[in-house]
């Protein structure tokens, strides 16, 4: 049996406004820069904005409602699992949410 744990505590990182329909914006989750996607279905994702292969920025990234796509050399991760598409190492993925005020918020984990 898989057991999801919620985040040790939530940070409000923004409004989702300040995120348009299809990109992302990087922020910092205690100390860490997460890329925060708006997906154009509405809903909201956050992996870590630094890409595992060559440090590009994620946030920048291509993505569609399941993955994320790196600037730099075009490398897939799947945004629910962080799991590579192209063999690369995972990335983390953060619990994301829209609050009822408009603000985004992420997991710290």
């Amino acid at each position: 049996m898989t057991t999801t744990q919620s985040p040790a505590r939530e940070v409000r990182v923004g409004h989702l406004d300040e995120v348009p329909a299809g990109e992302g914006r990087a922020y910092v989750v205690d100390g860490e820069q997460v890329a925060v996607f708006r997906h154009r279905s509405g809903r909201v994702s956050a992996v870590q904005a630094v890409c595992p292969h060559s440090g590009g920025p994620l946030a920048d990234g291509q993505i569609d409602e399941d993955v994320v796509v790196c600037p730099l050399h075009l490398f897939a991760w799947d945004l629910a699992t962080g799991e590579s598409r192209n063999g690369q190492p995972p990335l983390r993925v953060h619990p994301c949410r829209v609050a009822g005020d408009g603000s985004v918020v992420v997991g710290a984990c």
